[in-house]
């Protein structure tokens, strides 16, 4: 092989063992974020269930399920407080277990009741199924979820899926012949796995006889209050939406959105998935009365952008919400080490928020009240926290990821910090380190293969204050 064939063979080998190097630290980095994407029940607790009530004596009954595998929070507890501020309607969570539900980024949920419980008329058959997003959709872990909700539709219930539940729905053959939507990173393989649906991009949610499907994630909102609309009429519709403060939402505003993908604009949040060392922690303070969008928006924010780890935390190791819903939370002696103690709008100044906060003074703790420049809770609050706090880049693109419009927001060019880029020159060093391992080797293996130099002796010089020993060569005359 000529030298220019092999200097160019070596460079390959050192371009590739750098390649190999940063894809494995990527792998790595995105596995632990993935991991810390489930809290479970703290210390292994197994919390009371919630009192065998909905949230109200509602005439419409809305169940929202949870799942087995581990269920986007959003999903599940946005809708819950669209339908439990109306008193049209009682609602109530539901899974195949009585066991915590766990729930993706945040703290598990404690279904009010069993799939069995409904079936024996301990639970009101429900006339409205909220399906979220789940862990595993196609599962065995999901079959008694699959079941269930099929036996609901075949009973009449309205659906209503939410973000990537539609997955859910099409592996139940619900969907089948019908048009529906999901979150727009789900659409292209939904339509190669279920062609037998017609999968739509760039709505927020698409009605289609007794199911509707909604875009991402935060799109469950407005899906809930046209349901409202649809069920209670548009007067309680519109107060409603007013409550929860979805931006320029109303009955007549048009369903169409942006069709997103994913750009160099979401680098921040790219990086902040494949760096996770030394990833802040945050405690989120929640007490009995939060509401269910505070306790959403709180950490969905971070669940999608994964600036921080986000751990609830409370008095108790249960906190209930404004409808009732249980959550399973860290007690304030079993928490873990903090960096930064959050509360949402809607747990400050409560018994518990006041609590939590005495608390923190207490470990030394800062804390920071989870709202926005202008004041605002919910989705709004939570995301302008979070530009303030790790750059509006990552705000926007974390928004992007939930599909939550941004042009009512208020966010502010935060500091980022320096954890992620100094993480990331660090792997580039590592990764040019291990690239000329290859050079160090060869030059070893050169070293060791090479002679030792011969050279003639160096003859040794006379002692000091001796005469020498060294005689003459016998033709050398030396002078009397």
């Amino acid at each position: 092989m000529s030298s220019h064939l092999t200097r160019i063979a070596r460079a390959a080998i050192a371009a590739a063992l750098m390649l190999l190097t940063l894809s494995g630290l990527a792998v790595a980095g995105v596995v632990r974020s993935t991991s810390q994407s489930h809290a479970a029940t703290p210390g292994g607790a197994s919390p009371d269930r919630p009192p065998d009530r909905p949230s109200s004596g509602g005439r419409l009954v809305v169940a929202v399920a949870l799942g087995a595998s581990g269920t986007v929070g959003s999903d599940a507890l946005a809708p819950f407080e669209v339908f439990a501020s109306s008193p049209a309607f009682s609602v109530y969570t539901v899974a195949a277990s009585a066991a915590p539900a766990p729930v993706d980024g945040g703290p598990a949920i404690v279904p009010t009741y069993t799939f069995a419980d409904v079936a024996a008329g301990r639970a009101t058959r429900p006339d409205v199924v909220v399906v979220p997003a789940v862990d595993d959709p196609d599962g065995e872990a999901e079959a008694p979820l699959r079941a269930w909700v099929v036996e609901q539709s075949q009973r009449g219930a309205r659906i209503l899926s939410v973000c990537a539940g539609a997955r859910l729905l099409a592996a139940t053959g619900l969907l089948e012949g019908r048009t529906a939507t999901s979150h727009w990173s789900r659409i292209s393989a939904l339509t190669e796995q279920h062609p037998e649906t017609r999968w739509v991009d760039g709505e927020r949610y698409v009605d289609d006889g007794s199911i509707t499907t909604t875009a991402g994630i935060t799109s469950g909102i407005p899906g809930a209050l046209h349901l409202v609309d649809q069920l209670a009429g548009t007067p309680e519709a519109v107060r409603v939406g007013r409550l929860v403060h979805y931006p320029n939402w109303s009955p007549t505003a048009s369903t169409t959105i942006p069709v997103q993908s994913l750009t160099a604009a979401d680098l921040p949040v790219a990086l902040d998935l494949a760096v996770p060392w030394f990833r802040p922690t945050l405690g989120l303070a929640l007490a009995d009365g939060v509401s269910e969008l505070d306790v959403a928006s709180a950490f969905e924010v971070y669940s999608n952008s994964y600036a921080a780890r986000a751990i609830a935390i409370a008095t108790g190791s249960t906190v209930t919400t404004r409808h009732g819903v249980v959550l399973a939370a860290h007690p304030l002696a079993d928490a873990p080490p903090l960096d930064r103690v959050v509360v949402p709008a809607t747990s400050d100044g409560t018994a518990g928020g006041t609590q939590i906060r005495g608390w923190a003074a207490q470990q030394g703790l800062p804390v920071d009240a989870l709202r926005g420049p202008g004041g605002d809770a919910g989705f709004d609050g939570g995301l302008e926290y979070l530009a303030a706090t790790a750059g509006r880049a990552t705000a926007v693109s974390a928004a992007k990821m939930i599909d939550y419009p941004t042009d009512t927001l208020e966010l502010a060019e935060g500091t980022a910090g320096l954890r992620v880029p100094l993480l990331v020159v660090l792997g580039l060093l590592l990764a040019g380190a291990v690239g000329f391992v290859p050079t160090l080797v060869r030059r070893s293996v050169r070293r060791s293969a090479e002679p030792p130099a011969t050279r003639p002796p160096r003859p040794r010089p006379p002692a000091v204050g001796r005469p020498s020993t060294t005689r003459p060569p016998a033709d050398v005359v030396v002078p009397s």
